[in-house]
């Protein structure tokens, strides 16, 4: 699983082409003080005008600032809102040169009245406008040429006429002539079914679009999407769907795997304007620099969270993003430290997992377990084994990544709530600390087989046993790597990391 460093280390090394309606995000600061005289309405002082690029200007935006190079390519009007618009494109360090200018089309813009931080009214200009045969035939054009020199290109498709049929046949036939990783955001994505696209990114309102309904499931939004993943799969035409739920993170559907959910901290909907677009830039580059697709979300979802802490339409540059990971890692907490932190989310009434093992180079299979281990409950806490006690378990050659490295690899899976070590046989002093409502068991034991059952019972939780990926093991891992490269010299390693103990690690 690669890390979010490695990922973004790799971003200014890519070319990524943005099509798509081009937005002009308008905002008016602040303060009201009084009530109108001639209506029962608030009366703002304007202290302060904004103009960002919105929609797939936006999309843009957020790739630039993140270190790739971007080409830009919509269609604006020839007024005032297409000229802001330029400005705040080049202000962003995003190109023009793409940006096409109709002139009998009305630039969209949202223009909002912000007051002392409340958002008190929107008001749009602009609609869905067919673009002319001129222009569309040069779009096209354009789209033929930028799309040679591309690693990634993203659709962003707010339904305003800049993606029209003929637009999107002429990406169909580039897509299946010489396949690039494409990524589409687009508000109906029945006319992407055949596009070759790599991943779409709905939200969760326009997959119930698209599934005629999603009724609800116990477990929220995530389970009601985790549930239809395969008639969402086949409803979209792609092997890959990333459903974003805002303050629910998002559910990642692929073929033949299963669905992958990040976590985000509640924020307020309101700060939520263009998360989805920091997701998609976000989760589009990793795909372009190699990255599996829980890796692509973690990280997209990282960007949206950076986005939705900020007032207005906003960007997530590379070392915002670094900057939150690094303030938002998870790590390893003393005992006193975790047990007040559990006894706090107990009073909140919220239901405790618990789950171990010795994570020792982290694949698919460690973050499927995770992942399914945190559903069964709210908080999920995970015990490392201590450097040491792995070499006890699996001898001097083990564990490959030292403790500090695999906390920190782990704290990047958004699922991981709190980390703590241990160094027995078990992880039965970390039970008792922790008394978790659910134990969670990767393998194929009985609940019998488990030196922690006792205890965990004992404390009025249970036991679930979770079965592993097929063909997801560390140790076959390690075996291809050491029958393709000479083995390293002890003196020259790093000290190596330990699977969970006592939690099927060997499987691991």
């Amino acid at each position: 699983m690669p890390t979010p460093q490695s990922l973004l280390d790799a971003f200014p090394g890519l070319d990524v082409l943005v099509v798509g309606d081009a937005l002009l995000d308008d905002y008016l600061y602040g303060d009201s003080l009084r009530i109108a005289r001639e209506a029962p309405v608030p009366t703002v002082s304007v202290r302060e005008r904004r103009a960002v690029p919105g929609g797939a200007a936006n999309v843009a935006a957020n790739v630039a600032a993140l270190g790739a190079r971007v080409g830009f390519l919509s269609v604006v009007g020839a007024d005032p809102d297409g000229a802001a618009l330029r400005e705040s494109l080049r202000h962003c360090g995003v190109g023009v040169e793409g940006l096409l200018v109709d002139a009998g089309r009305q630039t969209v813009a949202k223009r909002r009245v912000v007051a002392s931080g409340q958002m008190l009214v929107r008001f749009d200009e602009g609609g869905p406008a067919p673009l002319p045969e001129a222009v569309e035939e040069e779009l096209v054009r354009r789209l033929g040429v930028a799309f040679q020199h591309c690693d990634a290109l993203i659709v962003s498709d707010y339904g305003y006429g800049v993606l029209s049929d003929r637009v999107v046949d002429a990406l169909r036939e580039l897509q299946r002539r010489a396949p690039r990783v494409l990524v589409v955001d687009a508000r109906s994505t029945d006319r992407y079914r055949h596009v070759g696209a790599t991943a779409m990114k709905p939200n969760y309102d326009e997959v119930c679009n698209l599934l005629s309904r999603l009724p609800g499931a116990p477990g929220g939004r995530a389970a009601a999407v985790t549930e239809r993943s395969g008639e969402l799969l086949d409803a979209t035409g792609a092997n890959l769907v990333a459903v974003t739920l805002d303050r629910d993170g998002a559910v990642v559907c692929e073929r033949d795997r299963p669905p992958y959910r990040t976590y985000s901290r509640p924020t307020a909907d309101v700060r939520a304007c263009g998360a989805g677009d920091s997701f998609t830039s976000g989760f589009a580059l990793a795909l372009a620099a190699g990255s599996d697709a829980p890796s692509a979300a973690e990280l997209a979802s990282a960007a949206a969270a950076v986005v939705i802490g900020r007032d207005g339409t906003a960007t997530c540059s590379a070392d915002d993003l670094r900057g939150h990971l690094a303030d938002t890692t998870t790590r390893l907490e003393d005992r006193a430290t975790l047990a007040d932190q559990l006894a706090y989310q107990r009073r909140q009434g919220r239901r405790i997992v618990f789950t171990n093992g010795c994570f020792d180079l982290l694949h698919r299979g460690h973050v499927d377990l995770l992942n399914r281990a945190k559903a069964l409950g709210d908080v999920l806490v995970v015990g490392l084994n201590s450097d040491e006690s792995i070499r006890r378990l699996k001898g001097p050659g083990r564990p490959i990544t030292r403790l500090a490295d695999r906390a920190q690899v782990l704290a990047a899976v958004s699922c991981v709530d709190h980390l703590a070590t241990f160094d027995g046989q078990t992880a039965v002093e970390l039970v008792e600390l922790v008394r978790p409502d659910v134990y969670v068991k990767g393998g194929d034991y009985r609940p019998d087989m488990v030196p922690e059952a006792a205890y965990v019972e004992r404390h009025g939780g249970t036991v679930q046993i979770l079965p592993y990926l097929e063909d997801r093991s560390t140790s076959a891992i390690i075996e291809r790597i050491r029958g393709a490269v000479p083995a390293v010299q002890p003196e020259a390693r790093h000290d190596p990391y330990p699977e969970p103990v006592g939690s099927g690690a060997e499987r691991r």
